[in-house]
């Protein structure tokens, strides 16, 4: 293959999830999280794993501090729990858990790896669950205070923040067909879901603008939606759906000023929007400096009257799009394998929403590894290698086109808690013995520091 360079000041880096990988559930003031509640519920989860232990990364963190810098990692990007932070979700601050980011933060700048803080990754405190969650606006609210928090404690070192993770997966998921936490299934609630989060993003990000923030924006994962028969005119109107139900919903209002027209009449026809109210879309379209791109496969979609809809996955869709199966090359987790979705994904953004650079806060696959016997030997996950490889020649030939792309995250640094996967499902670079908490770098990890080392393929 060719050899690639990178741009100059290209950022190589990690990221993780507080639940996926702390441990420490009940220690030291942290309370509960949506998904202490739903890993806990019988049938929830695979094997009725739970993120009790995780990685016990929160004890461990120096270490793998220590295995990142080995690494030549450039960037970290973790989240916070809120519930380690704000226990209830509101009132009192639990200083005992802002003192862990205090002590993981300054391990990496210790280390001359640069920290990325976002502020929520699904673990929403179970107390503002119990009153309604992200259907109330109440949370949205909440949330700002607790960005205000974490800021006052970290905003002194940390340069760059994001708001939330992909709040596709935390509405659509959690309140349309529940196979996340809260469980919820209920295609208003989702709708509703969206807007809150949306509206908590901006007002985080008015909060953080106040407090001095440099560099402030949000994640999301959106899909490269494409059609089953691109001569199809019902296949077409397959994707301007899904594509607003996935993709404009968020980015519209975000970076446009207001929610597409198309999208509202869908969401109209399954709940009265009654939750949007004025001055909202101003909140949610708060100027940001970064927009994260999480991206893992394709969407094939078909328009067909008796399409297998994605339920409250896509609420409204039922019976009339089909999702495609994946087909060819696949992930352990049955995803597509296609680095060319991810050239037209950023090309596309950068065309449709030119204003805000790009980074991939989130891009890897997982694959069925295993260490060796010989305890020394790392394993050798050459599948995962080559999809990292594809990938990062996808975002390279993204870059030659003009894309603003300015770093790169490998999803994940350690084997962890796969959310309703449990622990089955292996994503990291580092492999993790949960039994007795031992990493080895995977042969992928000393390809991904090569990479780093040469800034290129």
């Amino acid at each position: 293959m060719t050899e690639l360079r990178f741009p100059e000041n290209f950022l190589w880096g990690a990221a993780t999830a507080a639940y996926q990988i702390e441990g420490a559930a009940r220690d030291f003031g942290r309370g509960e999280s949506i998904w202490d509640t739903f890993s806990r519920t019988p049938g929830k989860v695979y094997a009725g794993h739970t993120g009790d232990v995780a990685c016990d990364h929160y004890h461990r963190y120096a270490d793998d501090v220590a295995l990142m810098a080995e690494l030549g990692l450039q960037a970290y990007r973790f989240s916070v729990s809120w519930p380690r932070v704000q226990p209830d979700g509101s009132g009192p601050v639990n200083p005992r858990g802002l003192d862990f980011y205090d002590r993981l933060t300054d391990a990496l700048l210790g280390r001359g790896i640069e920290p990325i803080v976002t502020l929520y990754h699904w673990d929403l405190p179970q107390t503002l669950q119990d009153r309604g969650g992200w259907t109330s606006r109440d949370t949205a609210e909440h949330f700002a205070t607790y960005a205000s928090a974490v800021y006052a404690r970290l905003g002194d070192r940390v340069g760059t923040w994001t708001t939330l993770n992909e709040p596709w997966c935390s509405a659509y998921l959690g309140y349309g067909n529940g196979v996340h936490a809260p469980g919820v299934r209920d295609a208003g609630a989702a709708f509703t879901a969206v807007h809150h989060l949306l509206l908590a993003h901006g007002l985080a990000v008015q909060t953080l603008r106040a407090a001095g923030a440099d560099r402030v924006g949000v994640t999301l994962n959106p899909a490269d939606v494409r059609p089953a028969d691109p001569d199809s005119a019902a296949d077409a109107a397959a994707v301007r759906l899904v594509d607003g139900l996935h993709n404009r919903i968020f980015l519209d209002p975000l970076l446009v000023g207001g929610y597409p027209d198309d999208v509202r009449e869908h969401v109209a026809r399954i709940v009265e929007p009654t939750f949007v109210r004025d001055d909202d879309e101003k909140s949610i379209a708060a100027p940001i400096d970064l927009l994260g791109i999480n991206y893992y496969a394709p969407t094939y979609v078909a328009g067909r009257p008796d399409g297998a809809g994605g339920g409250g996955a896509y609420p409204g869709t039922e019976g009339a799009v089909q999702f495609l199966d994946p087909v060819g090359p696949l992930t352990d987790m049955g995803w597509m394998i296609e680095p060319a979705g991810l050239t037209r994904l950023l090309e596309r953004i950068a065309t449709d929403y030119p204003a805000v650079p790009l980074l991939i806060t989130e891009n890897g696959g997982a694959f069925p590894d295993e260490p060796a016997t010989d305890a020394s030997t790392p394993v050798r996950d050459t599948d995962r290698i080559a999809y990292l490889d594809g990938h990062l020649r996808a975002a390279h030939e993204a870059i030659a086109r003009g894309v603003d792309l300015r770093g790169y995250l490998v999803w994940s640094l350690l084997d962890n808690f796969e959310w309703a996967e449990g622990y089955r499902k292996r994503f990291g670079i580092v492999h993790v013995d949960y039994l007795t908490q031992r990493r080895t770098p995977k042969s992928s990890a000393r390809w991904y520091q090569e990479v780093i080392s040469r800034n290129g393929l």
